[in-house]
């Protein structure tokens, strides 16, 4: 099977599990976002045109579900094309262990949800403090285990 059919096909998957489970699996008001954590890894392993063409595929699908048209696009892109920027010696054999995919991920998070409710507040008028506790901080530690527990399973 082709890279691109293979990658767009585990995007999709990962897409209809963030919608009909991740996003469902809610404390306290926040949720994992594993569409973020696919966007990041592809750009690692295959550098930022991917990220970036993945991050825009992957938002306007999450765009059209959720109704926040074009906000999902511009960040998961923006976030794709920023991971792929670190350049890796050997692509092809990342192994990150589990306490860097949590830190990283942790860091990668903040700043997507940072730029998720920043152009999420100017697009609704909302101004809350939730916003800030619960989509920005909160959804970023609950990635970040998500992240963890998924680089234990990827490294075994």
């Amino acid at each position: 099977m082709p890279t691109l059919v293979r990658h767009g096909l585990i995007g999709c998957v990962l897409f209809l599990l963030q919608w009909l489970v991740f996003g469902r699996l809610q404390l306290w008001g926040t949720w994992p976002d594993v569409v973020l954590l696919y966007v990041v890894w592809l750009s690692l392993q295959h550098g930022r045109l991917v990220g970036s063409i993945g991050g825009f595929a992957t938002g306007f699908l999450l765009d059209a579900i959720y109704g926040t048209w074009g906000i999902h696009m511009l960040v998961k892109t923006v976030i794709g094309f920023l991971a792929g920027l670190f350049p890796l010696e050997e692509r092809e054999t990342l192994l990150i262990a589990p306490a860097q995919a949590l830190l990283g991920t942790f860091v990668v998070a903040l700043l997507h949800n940072g730029l998720f409710v920043i152009l999420l507040a100017l697009q609704t008028g909302a101004r809350t403090g939730t916003m800030l506790t619960t989509v920005w901080l909160g959804s970023a530690v609950y990635t970040a285990v998500v992240g963890g527990i998924a680089a234990l399973f990827y490294s075994s």
